[in-house]
C-alpha cells in the first residue's frame, strides 16, 4: 500500500501558526523532506518532533525526489515543507508534488500560514481580484520587460521581493506602470510586522532601507477604470477569428468586463 505525500506549510514568523493537525502530521509520518534541514531541525526541536529530515531544494529536487517517490511507493508517508510559507509558492515542492501525481500518490496539502495572502488583506488595496507573481527578474531588462506584460492587467498585483533590490525594483514598477497605490508588507507575523501604504512615486523619492521579508501589493491598473483597455482584447480575438459572441464572452471571463459596455464600444467604433 502506498503512503502519502502531505504538503505542510511553515511558519513566516510566529512560531504559534503552526497549526496542531500540522503537529500530528510531522510526529506521525515516517520521514520529512524540506528545503533546508537546518531550519526545519530547527523547527521540530521547538517542536519536539524527532524525526530524519532528507534535503530537497530547488537544486537537488528532480534527483532528490525520485528517492522519495520510491520509499512512498513502498509505503512509507513523507511530510514536504519549505522554508517560511507553502510549499510550491516561489519555493521548491512543485516538481515532487508533481512526480506524486504521476505515481498516483494521494497529496494531502495542509492549511496554513501565506505571507501574500496576509499582505493582500492588510495592504488595504482591493482585494475582489488579485494576481499573485511571485519574485520578477532580478536584472533590469527583464524585470521591466516583465512588468510590460502586467501593466494592463485589471488586478491588484502582488510580489515577492528581497530588501536588497526592493528599491531597483521600485523605480522599474514606477517607470512601467506609472504611479499607482502600494503597500509594502515586511516582517509579517513577527515582532516588527510593518505595512508601509503609500504610493510609487512617494516610495521612489524617498528610496528608504526595508528590513526583513517583503511582499509588494499593487494597486490595479488605472486603464481598468474604462473599457479600452479590454476593447483592444476582444479586437485580438476577433482577429484570431472567433466571433463577436465568443470574443466578448471570453474577454469578459478573463478581465471582468461588462458585456453591455463591450457590445456599445464596439457599435460606437464601427
Amino acid at each position: 500500500m502506498k503512503g502519502l505525500l502531505y504538503l505542510v506549510p511553515s511558519p513566516i514568523g510566529n512560531l504559534q501558526e503552526v497549526s496542531p493537525r500540522a503537529i500530528d502530521v510531522l510526529k506521525s509520518v515516517d520521514f520529512i523532506a524540506c528545503e533546508d534541514t537546518r531550519n526545519t531541525s530547527h523547527l521540530l526541536s521547538l517542536l519536539n518532533i524527532n524525526k530524519k529530515c532528507i534535503s530537497c531544494h530547488e537544486h537537488n529536487e528532480a534527483s532528490s525526489s525520485e528517492g522519495i517517490i520510491s520509499q512512498i511507493l513502498e509505503g512509507k508517508s513523507v511530510a514536504y515543507l519549505s522554508d517560511a510559507g507553502y510549499p510550491c509558492i516561489s519555493d521548491p515542492g512543485y516538481l515532487l508534488t508533481l512526480k506524486s501525481i504521476e505515481n498516483d500518490i494521494q497529496i494531502v496539502p495542509l492549511s496554513g500560514p501565506n505571507a501574500f495572502l496576509n499582505a493582500l488583506v492588510g495592504s488595504g488595496i482591493d482585494t475582489s481580484h488579485f494576481l499573485f507573481y511571485g519574485f520578477l527578474d532580478s536584472k533590469t531588462s527583464g524585470r521591466e520587460k516583465e512588468l510590460e506584460n502586467l501593466k494592463d492587467f485589471p488586478y491588484t498585483l502582488i510580489f515577492y521581493e528581497a530588501p536588497h533590490r526592493i528599491n531597483d525594483t521600485l523605480k522599474s514598477m514606477y517607470k512601467v506602470l506609472g504611479n499607482r497605490k502600494i503597500t509594502i508588507a515586511r516582517e509579517l507575523t513577527k515582532k516588527f510586522e510593518e505595512f508601509i501604504r503609500s504610493d510609487l512615486k512617494t516610495l521612489v523619492d524617498e528610496n528608504r532601507e526595508y528590513l526583513g521579508e517583503l511582499v509588494i501589493v499593487l494597486d490595479k491598473s488605472k486603464n481598468c477604470d474604462n473599457n479600452g483597455t479590454y476593447l483592444s482584447e476582444v479586437n485580438k480575438l476577433l482577429d484570431a477569428g472567433y466571433s463577436v459572441k465568443d470574443a466578448i464572452n471570453i474577454v469578459s471571463i478573463l478581465f471582468g468586463a461588462n458585456k453591455n459596455k463591450l457590445k456599445r464600444e464596439l457599435i460606437n467604433k464601427d
